[in-house]
């Protein structure tokens, strides 16, 4: 059962394992070479960055974070503490003795390795305790749910069994005949769809376990926690056309849905930045932009410009041709704005001279590239942020700023918002997609044409690798590449949902739908009750992946409690 759940010896040849947090290990360090040597590590997630010494010291232990594989090199030079020197530790001025690359070796979590330096110059690296299987822990975790759900569930049952009266019965057969007429008009899928970004957010928000796959990529890159917000600000795009069309066959003036476009932008802001200020509203220090501030400027162009443009009716062509692109006829107003924005953003970006940096830079400052542009995080759009909304108002603790050594950047700044509107207008395709086609085939054989060439062209610009391509995947900067990669998964995710949920009728998405209709309710109050019980708790050091996905997963699954109760009680709650 030990593996199950990350145990290990309180106490190993001295060490204590309790000090150890997650995805930590010890490295004991023995030098028995006839020199001084000193060592020096770079870890993988440190794309590029040099060598920095360990210790000044010949035989020490350290803590080591093994959820990225380390290259090691021992000198006889304790040459230059970091990169931020004019002189780097390289193997000729430092003189190399050995090197040593992680990678080929099994390094877990709870272990401890013995490097070692010998006589001939040669260097090693020995398991003297194997660590954990950090992996198991989902299975665990998984299964400890799922018995607790089934538990609830036969309750629930026998409950009901025990108190379900025909006049009940009865009363329940009516509210269910009156659901259809007002969810038959809606898509379930696109609810459950957003509900499951909300829930994936929540879950994410809460530590998603300590696992380094499902938190943000430090840099160029795309893990888990990279497809909520795009897919958050995409789904919004398919809901723009849809509500404003039915706004439009009430007879709804385009003055006034402009007006509720402008003022739903403006409480999306607002409330943001309010957010911002959940630690203390010190306002030298506020922190402008954020998720929702992002959800507002992509709202308000992408509502303003299909407001302005939008048909009362759709008159399908018998032209061939002009059949199979008249979404993209309907929206040429979209895509003129959405080329424009692309083609400044790329030309800013790979144009605009940033003081010190080389035009185009796209890295993450700091010690990348060698050390070689310290203050050129982020290029242009860092470069930008900084200059109009000041280093003090930007997000100060990014993975980037504590991996790399680099300046303030926000991730959700002012700059990017440029390709955040493209993504909300490649959602408001969708949205035409299903006004223009009606028949269920037609619409998801055009979301996964969509789909395939948002991630092909997405693929071509970053050369399918993390850092090689022109155009690297990338969250920070919300990169071209990032946008159509991050859509073409959405394309992909909502034709599965909607021949699952509303064509089949296999799945009637719930609990996602129920979350998916109160996304606003559920985003702002994890956020505001974060870190308060019954949410959240700490029970001892929290040290394990288990007891961190335990936690997360309880504090996601309340969430969905609530939204299913509020289901319950037919409260919803939208700007």
């Amino acid at each position: 059962m030990s593996q199950f759940v990350e145990y290990t010896e309180p106490v190993w040849r001295g060490f204590s394992m309790r000090d150890l947090q997650v995805d930590e290990a010890y490295m004991v360090v023995k030098s028995q070479y006839e020199k001084s040597a000193y060592l020096y590590s770079r870890s993988q997630e440190c794309y590029t960055c040099p060598y920095t010494l360990v210790e000044r010291k010949q035989n020490f232990t350290f803590k080591l974070n093994v959820a990225y594989d380390w290259a090691f090199k021992m000198y006889t030079s304790d040459g230059d503490n970091l990169a931020n020197k004019n002189m780097q530790c390289n193997d000729t001025v430092c003189n190399k003795v050995c090197e040593l690359y992680a990678s080929s070796y099994d390094m877990k979590e709870f272990g401890v390795y013995n490097f070692t330096l010998h006589r001939n110059g040669s260097c090693d690296l020995i398991t003297d305790k194997k660590g954990v299987n950090v992996n198991m822990s989902i299975v665990s975790v998984i299964l400890l749910v799922s018995m607790i759900l089934a538990v609830i569930r036969v309750t629930w049952c026998v409950w009901r069994s025990y108190n379900y009266s025909p006049e009940t019965a009865a009363a329940n057969e009516i509210d269910a005949a009156a659901i259809p007429v007002h969810s038959s008009r809606r898509m379930r899928s696109l609810d459950a769809f957003r509900g499951m970004a909300i829930v994936l957010m929540i879950f994410v928000n809460s530590g998603g376990g300590g696992y380094w796959w499902i938190e943000h990529a430090t840099w160029n890159g795309l893990h888990l926690a990279d497809i909520v917000f795009p897919s958050f600000l995409w789904i919004m795009g398919v809901c723009i056309p849809i509500s404003l069309k039915s706004q439009v066959a009430r007879g709804v003036q385009k003055v006034k849905i402009c007006r509720r476009i402008i003022w739903r932008s403006v409480k999306l802001f607002a409330i943001g930045v309010c957010l911002n200020s959940i630690n203390g509203p010190q306002m030298s220090e506020l922190r402008i932009m954020g998720v929702l501030q992002r959800f507002s400027v992509a709202y308000l162009v992408c509502g303003l410009v299909h407001a302005l443009f939008i048909q009362s009716e759709f008159v399908m062509p018998q032209i061939t041709w002009k059949r199979a692109l008249y979404d993209l006829i309907l929206l040429r107003t979209e895509f003129l704005v959405t080329v424009s924005l692309i083609a400044i953003y790329l030309g800013i970006i790979f144009g605009l001279p940033v003081p010190n940096c080389p035009n185009g830079y796209l890295g993450p400052g700091g010690k990348h590239a060698l050390a070689k542009y310290p203050n050129c995080t982020g290029g242009a759009s860092g470069y930008i942020d900084r200059l109009i909304l000041g280093s003090a108002h930007l997000y100060q603790h990014s993975t980037v700023k504590h991996v790399y050594g680099a300046q303030a950047f926000d991730p959700e700044g002012l700059f990017g918002c440029l390709l955040t509107v493209v993504q909300a207008f490649l959602g408001v395709l969708a949205g035409v997609i299903v006004l223009v086609y009606t028949d269920a085939t037609a619409r998801i054989k055009r979301w996964l044409y969509w789909s395939i060439s948002s991630a092909m062209l997405g693929g071509i610009l970053c050369f399918f690798s993390i850092e090689d391509g022109p155009i690297p995947i990338n969250k920070n900067l919300w990169s071209l590449s990032f946008v159509l990669v991050t859509a073409a998964l959405a394309f992909f995710i909502l034709s599965i949902l909607y021949y699952v949920i509303d064509v089949q009728l296999w799945w009637t998405g719930s609990p996602f739908v129920e979350s998916g209709m109160n996304a606003i309710i559920m985003y702002v109050g994890h956020t505001v009750m974060h870190k308060m019980l019954p949410w959240h708790w700490r029970i001892g050091p929290m040290n394990t992946h288990f007891i961190l996905l335990l936690e997360s997963t309880w504090n996601t699954l309340l969430w969905v409690a609530i939204a299913l109760y509020l289901n319950s009680i037919h409260f919803y709650y939208s700007l």
